[in-house]
């Protein structure tokens, strides 16, 4: 069975897709957009643990 690690990060809603992409690039997955408080979003990230 796969084990997952995970990790929020915050988005700056004017560099999203830099910052998504460069997670991306680490093997990370989007799993989920919320915000948070103050309105700020934060992404909700996954990858298989060893990576």
């Amino acid at each position: 069975m796969t084990q997952w690690e995970y990790v929020t990060v915050p988005l700056i809603v004017h560099a999203t897709k830099q910052i998504l992409d460069q997670w991306g690039e680490d093997g990370w997955e989007l799993v989920q957009v919320l915000q948070g408080d103050g309105g700020n979003l934060v992404a909700y990230l996954k990858r298989p643990k060893g990576d």
